[in-house]
């Protein structure tokens, strides 16, 4: 049996994930895994626990040195540590982009559907949001640059970049992505490349591509965000990972952020350290358990009437097409029947589900059972 087949029970734990449901409904909504951090991350938390003392902390020279590795070695960038700005969590790091590098009333763009934080943080900014739809191109959905060039206003100052993309769970090819930096260099706009997912790739024939390794223009004009907490499940701990090659563009950054953001905790720094450090193992069987999760329901959610999902590149969420079952309010259907999902609305497309298979496969199992009696 699987080290991830072992059921945990996160009920009645303050779960934001569990308990927002009664115990009649499985939940596999919100981004995170019902998996048990990897041995060396338990280790390094009852380390601390056990010294009993939680003042701030900062950042480890070894977590430093540890990403650079990682980044080289994983995704061919070579970083220097002066670019790296440690952050309590992703999502105020895209606000912090938003607000530093768009001033009110001037536009940030993006392609939806998305990760909803993104709209969310670019209208409580008080800046303009430009949505621009994802196109379906030979069953994968892809960027739409002719409706990117053609949405840009000269007060577009900021793209942000969902790669992997979730909830489409595409990768986007070196040539996508260079077409992508063509169009924002030619209109002087930045991009904030959200790359958290990067390393939950499922499908092994593709590679992620880093935004700023397209060359030098597109590393000086971006900024990259990524962070242990999807690949490793700790995204309670918050921590998260802002690189920004541009010094210009860096001290931007920062003169925002001042004030703003707490520290990190050295339950945050150690965790992250033990997952890139010793993770490695753990990883690996992570994968692989996911992409039989996925095959699984990739396989039987497309035997149900009137539903459509399309193979995943990368995450381990699921965006499933249900406008053909004719069905109204579907997500509140799948509750009725004991299955919490998210609403593809506020991804910004009604007519989707999101469904995280991060769970046991039996947990998976029950969850597709009760699809079955939704769309049959």
């Amino acid at each position: 049996m699987s080290l991830f087949d072992k059921e945990i029970n996160r009920r009645h734990t303050n779960s934001y994930k569990w308990d927002k449901y009664p115990e009649s409904v499985l939940p596999v909504w919100v981004a995170d895994m019902d998996f048990q951090a990897a041995p060396p991350i338990l280790e390094a938390l009852n380390k601390i626990t056990e010294h009993g003392i939680f003042g701030y902390a900062s950042c480890p020279d070894e977590l430093n040195e540890v990403v650079i590795e990682r980044l080289r070695t994983r995704h061919e960038w070579q970083i220097q540590k002066q670019w790296m700005v440690w952050l309590g969590g992703l999502v105020p790091a895209i606000g912090l982009a938003i607000r530093a590098f768009a001033e009110e009333g001037e536009a940030v763009m993006t392609a939806v559907p998305v990760y909803h934080p993104f709209m969310i943080e670019i209208e409580m900014a008080g800046r303009d949001l430009q949505k621009v739809p994802l196109q379906l191109i030979n069953e994968r959905w892809t960027l739409d640059f002719e409706a990117i060039e053609a949405a840009i206003t000269p007060s577009t100052k900021l793209f942000l970049l969902c790669n992997p993309h979730n909830p489409v769970g595409t990768m986007f090819t070196r040539k996508e992505l260079q077409r992508l930096h063509d169009i924002c260099r030619r209109h002087g706009i930045i991009v904030c490349s959200d790359e958290i997912h990067c390393d939950l790739v499922l499908d092994n024939s593709k590679e992620h591509i880093t935004y700023p390794t397209l060359g030098p223009e597109a590393a000086q004009s971006s900024l990259t965000l990524l962070a242990p907490s999807k690949t490793f499940n700790l995204a309670g701990l918050g921590c998260s990972l802002v690189v920004i090659p541009n010094d210009e563009l860096r001290a931007k950054f920062m003169r925002t952020k001042a004030g703003l953001m707490p520290m990190l905790s050295s339950y945050a720094y150690e965790a992250a350290l033990a997952a890139y450090r010793d993770g490695a193992e753990w990883h690996a069987e992570l994968l692989t358990y996911l992409k039989g999760n996925h095959d699984l329901l990739l396989e039987t959610v497309n035997q149900m009437t009137g539903i459509k999902m399309r193979p995943l590149e990368a995450t381990y969420l699921a965006w499933i097409d249900v406008r053909g079952t004719g069905l109204t309010d579907v997500p509140k259907r799948l509750e009725e029947a004991g299955v919490g999902i998210n609403d593809g609305a506020i991804f910004g497309e009604p007519g989707f589900i999101r469904l995280n298979f991060a769970c046991t496969r039996a947990t998976l199992e029950e969850v597709l059972r009760r699809m079955k009696t939704v769309f049959v």
